[in-house]
């Protein structure tokens, strides 16, 4: 049976033309008298071969039908092509699309403001509400920013960074840091897991 989702991939690997529905990329297939090929294996819209057939004749029969050849898979030999509403299934493809971005996971970064000299309440409170957004799933940025004489002794911001993060070991890892420039210092930290996903989704995409 056809299945729409790996014609997607495979139809954007050979850059086949495409075009966008409802903000949703949509490959863009060769019907009816665009399709070239001179003999097609048929499927019916329940998903039953109907067999090989001369291009005129697929037609013919789509015709009867009020439905569409389809052209899903030009480089099978022979090319495989499906009775079909084309118009609705674009659209139905697209709903499906737009359904998937929507049920997709999404990291956000929240931002945390510190300075030098942090008391014991103001570090514990940044430390509960860390502790909240990385169990949630969010990344955390710490921003230490210094004033005046203070960005003599970055070290000092430095220290109290190293503390959220030997605080936060247990659930989370440092995913990127800053280095000195005398104004400020940044530490990102992500979720255990999340730093290891991101490299490894990147790797794969590398390979397609």
């Amino acid at each position: 049976m056809f299945h729409p989702l790996w014609t997607i991939v495979e139809l954007v690997k050979q850059h086949r033309a495409v075009f966008f529905m409802e903000g949703v990329l949509i490959p863009e297939l060769n019907i009816n008298d665009d399709i070239k090929s001179k003999k097609l294996l048929v499927i019916a819209p329940d998903g039953v071969q109907i067999g090989v057939l001369e291009l005129k004749k697929a037609i013919i029969v789509a015709e009867e039908l009020d439905l569409d050849l389809v052209e899903v898979s030009p480089e099978s030999k022979p090319p495989v092509a499906r009775l079909m509403d084309y118009g609705k299934y674009k659209y139905e493809l697209s709903q499906k699309a737009k359904s998937s971005r929507k049920n997709q996971v999404k990291i956000n970064v929240k931002e945390m403001q510190l300075k030098p000299k942090i008391d014991t309440n103001d570090f514990n409170n940044k430390l509960n509400q860390s502790k909240k957004f990385l169990s949630e799933g969010d990344k955390v940025k710490f921003t230490m920013r210094f004033r005046g004489r203070e960005a003599e002794h970055p070290e000092f911001g430095q220290r109290v960074l190293d503390n959220f993060k030997e605080e936060l070991s247990d659930i989370a890892e440092v995913e990127s840091t800053s280095k000195r420039d005398g104004k400020s210092l940044t530490m990102v930290l992500a979720p255990n897991g999340v730093k290891k996903w991101n490299i490894e989704h990147i790797k794969e995409w590398k390979k397609e």
